[in-house]
């Protein structure tokens, strides 16, 4: 299967934070068919190893698997039904968005966010963003009855309503883009690893519960103990006429690296990453010819900013790939920068020998 069947199969797959069910029993099949035997623990991450060389830094290369949304909080005697917020879900995004009840396969249950008639709407409602307490899903029930008989109870999960559309010049919009897409490229990474025999020992992390407050892939690097840890995910797209003062990573521009990310909104975390993973990624990109843009911001966190603090401290880095327009119901990637990265990946990895130093004073300028 190719990369892009990859990340439209999984961008279609509900999954919300702690229901990542069905995302994990696609990504088990799919290592299972690659010879990969993985294992799950009791948070629910999917862990896949790839035995390499004994003398060479572990790594845990690991992206999550689940997805925002929402939770059933109360359901109401007309049949609409009221909501929490599970994860950084945008509320200015919300009214008149597609939405699915995950109920179980052949099970699911479409519905709409509910937008105020415009005729109905005063002048100065047209500027004003609802919280989300205010809001409420429309599956066309018409009482509480009919909502419990469908299976929708409260804490029911929530997603958007799973969608892929492809766009000009290999560019792809859709749902779940962040995570999913780098998901892909741990597939097509561990498909490649499988061929090389020099290598270090690869731990294939798909985790959980990264958007519900970054928790999944600390309790894996727990019991792997890597001595490297390497994050895929999203990289914030800064070529749009409102992201143009935050940087300099295009869409289309290929893999990038974050040298500084910090949340700044409650959550005083984030990631500096270690000089050992930036050199090795920087060299192998100039050995690949491929391009790495840079990045450095705030206001976005990966799970990094808690594994990187495991045991005696992991050497670690952020890699990913830019997107457009995170968090939304239609988020947009670029093939061809999920291309690179992997081929970024497949080439920095077996430089991980019993060679590559950790010592941080090794890489004094």
């Amino acid at each position: 299967m190719s990369l892009k069947q990859w990340v439209i199969d999984l961008m279609l797959i509900p999954g919300l934070a702690g229901y990542e069910g069905r995302v994990r029993k696609y990504l088990k099949a799919a290592m299972a068919g690659l010879g990969i035997t993985s294992s799950t623990d009791r948070l629910g991450n999917l862990i896949a190893t790839l035995p390499g060389d004994k003398g060479a830094p572990s790594v845990m290369l690991f992206a999550h698997m689940d997805q925002l949304g929402l939770i059933v909080r109360k359901i109401e005697a007309n049949g609409m039904v009221r909501v929490e917020r599970l994860g950084g879900v945008p509320e200015r995004a919300l009214p008149s968005t597609e939405v699915l009840f995950c109920i179980g396969e052949g099970k699911d249950v479409p519905g709409l966010i509910a937008h105020k008639s415009h005729h109905a709407t005063s002048q100065d409602e047209k500027y004003k963003v609802l919280p989300y307490p205010e809001l409420y899903v429309d599956a066309g029930f018409k009482s509480a009855a009919e909502v419990l008989a469908a299976g929708i109870d409260v804490g029911t999960p929530i997603v958007y309503a799973p969608k892929v559309t492809e766009l000009a010049n290999g560019r792809i919009a859709g749902t779940a883009v962040d995570d999913r897409a780098a998901c892909a490229v741990m597939i097509e990474v561990a498909k490649a690893l499988v061929e090389v025999k020099k290598r270090p020992t690869v731990h294939f992390v798909f985790s959980v519960q990264e958007e519900f407050n970054l928790r999944g892939a600390v309790t894996a690097a727990q019991v792997l103990m890597p001595d490297v840890a390497i994050q895929l995910d999203l990289i914030l797209a800064t070529d749009t006429p409102d992201m143009a003062a935050r940087g300099d990573v295009k869409l289309g521009g290929g893999p990038a690296i974050s040298l500084y990310s910090f949340h700044g909104r409650g959550t005083l975390n984030g990631t500096l990453p270690h000089p050992a993973m930036v050199r090795l990624f920087e060299e192998s990109a100039a050995a690949r010819k491929l391009p790495l843009q840079r990045s450095a911001h705030i206001g976005a966190l990966t799970d990094l900013s808690y594994v990187q603090l495991v045991g005696q401290g992991v050497a670690s880095i952020d890699v990913g790939f830019p997107m457009r327009y995170s968090h939304s119901s239609r988020e947009v990637c670029d093939l061809a920068d999920l291309e690179q990265l992997t081929a970024l990946l497949v080439e920095a990895l077996p430089r991980i020998d019993n060679k590559f130093s950790l010592d941080r004073d090794d890489y004094i300028g």
